[in-house]
């Protein structure tokens, strides 16, 4: 089995998480895919065949997909990724199992909740470089073990954006000037629109430098946050019909996208305009209150053990949470995830040359999905409701 199944499987969740989000949030299946993997590989009965059916694989091939994935994140370039191992030190661990966790993994519990949780954050710290700053886990003197991963990615823009006071109808965005970001570019097949069963979705494509991009989604009013991310996925996997920038028709052909012709005084090849806006936003998930999209029901009752290929002590998952950011400007983008299942223009100018420009207005909320190029796996996605405020200068106030 390659990588590419793997991908399928993680953008899976991703969709399905989409579809079970609410409001503007960022979150990362990519980051608890591998720990559901493993947990998977140490089950049995009615949790392991829960697990299965929310890794989108069979038990038997989770634990060597999740180690093929985390190589080939550790091997992408502007990614960091890490999974850790703490358990208390009378918990003893089947050796077939821990022997599928990378070699550095495991730390020791004390049973102290306050030490054990410094040394957490201190991780996540470090494995984030600074992103999140706290380990998502509430540590109590139950806890016999927390298995996490972390995931930190950082790009910066092929082509930048300018920095703009944005312009928009959207009227809650209106209430308080918003930090707009605006760029021009020939490279039109970037942008696109795809026909989805729920409606058109219109995609841009902005790229990184080291093949880690993000990918803007806007979807007709009324669809909601699931339907868009969905689309996106659909997109990445080649399921759904999407019209590239220089096939658009002239027109209004697509949420926020207009082709035109316009004139201009000198010669000039055809252009597409972006305009969006900055962001940068914090989501904490309680993926217990999702149980059923992670598998988790039955692993969550407490009243007998999960997991015996893990260890002959009953274990089930007490704690499964994420914390995740999101930041997008001018320059570039970066985001992080950690995750933890804890058991237990003037003048009049001569215009006679004609040419074509795109419109791309990303100007209500909107989708994202941050995506290695090569391999299309979605590292983290999100839905934008807030962006951040146009900086007005101590003068203006006075």
């Amino acid at each position: 089995m390659g990588v590419a199944t793997t991908v399928r499987a993680v953008n899976g969740l991703t969709a399905r998480w989409a579809d079970a989000s609410e409001g503007g949030t960022v979150f990362s299946a990519a980051g608890v895919w591998p720990l559901l993997a493993h947990l998977a590989d140490g089950a049995e009965g009615t949790a392991r065949a829960e697990l299965a059916d929310a890794l989108g694989l069979p038990v038997g091939q989770a634990a060597s997909a999740a180690r093929e994935l985390l190589a080939a994140m550790g091997a992408m370039r502007g990614l960091d990724t890490a999974l850790g191992l703490w358990t208390k030190r009378t918990l003893e661990l089947r050796a077939e199992w821990e022997a599928g966790l990378p070699a550095d993994a495991h730390g020791v519990l004390t049973g102290d909740p306050v030490a054990d949780g410094r040394a957490l954050d201190a991780w996540a710290v470090k494995r984030t470089g600074g992103l999140i700053d706290r380990m998502p886990v509430a540590l109590t003197e139950d806890t016999q073990m927390v298995l996490a991963s972390a995931l930190a990615m950082r790009t910066q823009w092929l082509n930048p954006f300018h920095e703009v006071e944005l312009e928009t109808a959207y009227e809650p965005w209106v209430t308080e000037p918003r930090l707009g970001l605006w760029r021009s570019s020939a490279v039109l097949d970037r942008v696109g629109v795809a026909d989805t069963a729920d409606g058109h979705v219109t995609e841009l494509k902005v790229l990184g430098s080291n093949a880690l991009d993000v990918h803007l989604l806007l979807g007709e009013e009324g669809m909601k946050p699931g339907q868009v991310l969905r689309a996106g996925v659909d997109i990445l996997a080649g399921r759904c019909a999407v019209v590239p920038g220089p096939r658009l028709s002239y027109g209004n052909v697509g949420p926020g996208l207009r082709v035109e012709k316009v004139r201009r005084t000198r010669p000039e090849p055809p252009s597409l305009e972006v305009t969006t806006v900055a962001y940068s936003m914090n989501a904490s998930h309680d993926l217990l209150k999702l149980h059923e999209l992670f598998g988790l029901t039955t692993a969550r009752d407490a009243s007998r053990g999960h997991f015996p290929g893990i260890s002959a002590f009953p274990l089930a998952v007490g704690s499964a949470e994420q914390n995740t950011m999101a930041k997008f400007g001018a320059l570039g983008f970066e985001a992080a995830a950690v995750t933890e299942f804890g058991a237990v223009a003037a003048g009049m100018p001569d215009l006679r040359y004609v040419t074509t420009r795109i419109s791309a207005a990303f100007d209500r909320p909107f989708g994202f999905l941050a995506v290695h190029r090569h391999t299309r796996l979605v590292l983290t996605a999100g839905w934008v409701m807030d962006p951040l405020p146009f900086p007005v200068d101590d003068w203006d106030d006075e």
